[in-house]
């Protein structure tokens, strides 16, 4: 007989979201980052616009811990603000505020993001899925290619944001979160279930949409 056990949550998120997961993930500037056809400067700009994105995501944490389904899932060890601080107090000098300002794409993702956390947490949970498992997954490769292309001492300044101090064990703890991920969606019927997920989507739409502005100020030279 067929298994008619329905998916867990985290997976249901990963298998609806994964086209729009892998646009983002593939995306030119990205690709031409990582690939090392680009300088420390748009390395540095990335940075800069993930200030304001975490920033957001995380300004209002610390009041959703006691939120019933969100609570669960914030973790101090997870902030990823501060590090970036010291990334780009690393990378631009201790005046790195002046002149930073959020790309088009930025702004609105920002906007989205303290909408939801005011508005809809079950919503912000999406983008913490998102936003956290990928810096714990996809992030450390990041990191690794920063570090042989830039000269960034290992797990040092310029590439502090991709480090989890506080995590011993990465794989453990993607399980744990992946767990409890499942245990709120269980608390939420199959309407908001399936409202999270559209949200999943446009957490990782928005992300490209970031990458696209980076790519028209760092176009390859012909």
């Amino acid at each position: 007989m067929p298994n008619s056990e329905p998916l867990a949550f985290s997976a249901v998120l990963r298998t609806a979201s994964s086209q729009e997961h892998e646009a983002a993930e593939h995306s030119p500037f990205m690709g031409h980052l990582l690939n090392g056809r680009l300088g420390v400067d748009a390395y540095a700009e990335l940075t800069g616009q993930l200030w304001f994105v975490y920033r957001a995501l995380e300004g209002r944490a610390a009041e959703l811990a006691d939120h019933p389904v969100v609570g669960p899932l914030i973790d101090p060890a997870l902030l990823r603000t501060a590090a970036l601080e010291r990334d780009l107090a690393h990378l631009l000098g201790a005046g790195w505020r002046d002149g930073l300002a959020p790309l088009p794409a930025t702004a609105a993702y920002v906007a989205r993001l303290e909408e939801l956390a005011e508005r809809w947490p079950n919503g912000y949970l999406a983008h913490h899925y998102t936003r956290y498992l990928g810096d714990l997954s996809g992030g450390q490769i990041i990191r690794g290619i920063a570090e042989r292309t830039w000269g960034f001492e290992r797990k040092g300044a310029g590439v502090e944001f991709y480090v989890f101090a506080e995590i011993s064990n990465p794989a453990a703890y993607k399980r744990d979160y992946r767990e409890k991920l499942d245990a709120a969606g269980l608390a939420m019927d199959e309407v908001e279930r399936r409202r999270v997920v559209e949200e999943c989507k446009r957490a990782f739409t928005l992300n490209g949409a970031v990458f696209a502005d980076l790519d028209t100020r760092y176009p390859l030279s012909a």
